[in-house]
């Protein structure tokens, strides 16, 4: 190399090329053929490729989506959110692809094999088992989520603690000590059971005993404070929490071991760390509920073993979680009757009827613009629901503040609960009630059509069991007037239900 030479800027001879590579290509000001001229120097390939790597020896990875960025920035280009990135250090070299070595042949099965049914273990919690699509299944790996203090370890201390008397439980905190598990436990009622407790943070101890102890049930709490010791991210960034899961998850799936995962959520109400995390898993679980309600609401998100969108009812008490066997009766027993913007809804939460009463409030506005609360509903649906009423059925409410609320502290996501809610607010407006004996629901158009709603029959008759005299439905051809011990009014158009309203022709 030449003294002096101002295309690489080195100084003297005697320096390898290898020496200044990182230093040079730090220099932003630098062009491309300092970096050719110095992988001209270097002495093998994988020396080239680590001085062509020099730049990337850092990423910045965002820890609410986990998407990567080469610079640090306040905001989130990926998920909009602000002061979320995170500069971390990739601990594996980038793959190299797949060279000259061959992999083995895979053999493929037939679909129309036999394969043995896959077992499953009973919490005897029926809420709980419910939501797993009938109880754990061996080597699968279950993630539950929720807002803190909601009652996460709590379920599942419960659970393990009736699991221990036939299966092999441990249970494993990085969060509590044992003394604190302890203590929660005498609070619970289980202070014999036989669950091994531990308090561990390091993912290789972890999976090291989970082996030679051989567990049959495993809960890991939480996962967002495991760490992996070859990673230099800290426990709780995306790095550390798809590792840590991806590892436990092997670890458990070859030992047969069902692993029970608690995740920490974000203000958004959703799993802290990669999405990736999610589809890791078998079965995603979430935590609902307000904790000004005793009612918890768990609600299954993905389940690869039984069916979505089922929920587990439960009330929280001095002794735990209390399963809840009739959820309708629950969330009506405090109904008052004959009050003005009140309805009942007739809805599905999975395979399970749930009826709840839609609240609403609409009154007069002082302001320029008029407010809309919703607690328990989708607000852009509400918005729908009153454009609809104003512009096809003459209804003046856009002036008035409107407040809307699910009692209880369940969460609707159906369109079915659309002509419940236009009914609350139409006899919150009026000031006439809703019939105390009248179940309603059905979808509404933007035409102001009512549409149909699937498992009708199912709706029906939960409506029946609950002492209901009177349903307010969808048109159908194929429905009679009379069904289940129910009289049914079948409505086409949202004008039709308005005409409930009216003292002359209330039923």
């Amino acid at each position: 190399m030449k003294r002096g030479c101002r295309s690489c800027r080195v100084v003297g001879s005697a320096i390898s090329p290898a020496d200044v590579a990182i230093p040079l290509l730090e220099d932003i000001s630098g062009k491309w053929k300092v970096l050719v001229f110095v992988l001209a120097y270097a002495k093998d390939e994988e020396e080239k490729q680590r001085l062509f790597m020099a730049r990337s020896a850092t990423l910045f990875v965002c820890q609410s989506c986990g998407s990567s960025h080469n610079k640090w920035a306040g905001k989130c280009e990926g998920c909009g959110e602000w002061n979320t990135i995170v500069e971390e250090t990739p601990a594996e070299r980038p793959p190299q692809g797949l060279g000259r070595v061959r992999g083995r042949v895979i053999e493929f099965a037939q679909m129309s094999g036999t394969s043995a049914v896959q077992p499953r273990r009973k919490t005897g919690i029926e809420e709980f088992d419910r939501v797993t699509g009938g109880g754990l299944v061996e080597g699968s790996a279950i993630l539950i989520g929720g807002d803190p203090g909601i009652g996460k370890s709590t379920i599942l201390l419960q659970a393990v603690a009736r699991l221990s008397g036939e299966a092999k439980c441990a249970y494993i905190s990085g969060e509590e000590s044992v003394d604190q598990m302890r203590m929660r436990a005498r609070r619970l009622g289980f202070a014999e059971a036989m669950v091994s407790l531990a308090s561990a943070t390091c993912v290789r101890d972890i999976i090291s005993t989970l082996e030679k102890e051989k567990f049959d049930v495993a809960v890991i709490d939480s996962i967002q404070t495991m760490y992996i010791d070859n990673l230099d991210s800290a426990p709780g960034t995306v790095a550390q929490v798809r590792a840590s899961a991806q590892e436990l998850i092997r670890a458990a799936k070859r030992r047969g071991t069902c692993l029970l995962i608690v995740g920490h959520v974000t203000k958004d109400g959703q799993i802290a760390g990669p999405r990736v995390l999610e589809h890791m898993v078998d079965t995603v679980l979430y935590f609902e509920g307000d904790r000004g309600h005793t009612f918890r609401i768990l609600r299954t998100v993905k389940n690869r073993f039984g069916p979505t969108d089922e929920i587990g009812v439960f009330e929280m008490g001095e002794t735990g979680l209390q399963e809840v066997k009739n959820p309708s009766e629950l969330f009506l027993s405090q109904r008052q009757h004959e009050v003005s913007g009140s309805a009942v809804f007739a809805g599905m939460e999975g395979t399970r009827p749930v009826l709840v009463e839609i609240q609403a409030l609409v009154a007069p506005s002082s302001l320029g613009m008029p407010r809309r609360a919703v607690i328990g509903w989708d607000s852009a649906r509400l918005a729908m629901v009153l454009a609809v009423l104003e512009a096809r059925c003459d209804v003046q409410i856009g002036s008035n503040d409107v407040y809307l609320n699910v009692a209880g502290g369940l969460r609707i996501t159906e369109p079915a609960a659309d002509l419940a809610v236009a009914a609350a607010l139409a006899s919150s407006l009026s000031g006439v009630p809703v019939p105390s004996d009248m179940v309603i629901f059905g979808e509404i158009g933007l035409s102001g059509e009512i549409r149909n709603v699937g498992q009708l029959d199912t709706r029906l008759k939960e409506t029946s069991k609950l002492g209901f005299k009177h349903a307010m439905i969808p048109a159908h051809p194929k429905t009679k007037d009379k069904k289940e011990g129910l009289r049914l009014t079948q409505i086409q158009h949202l004008k039709d239900m308005l005409s409930l309203f009216t003292e002359d022709t209330r039923p």
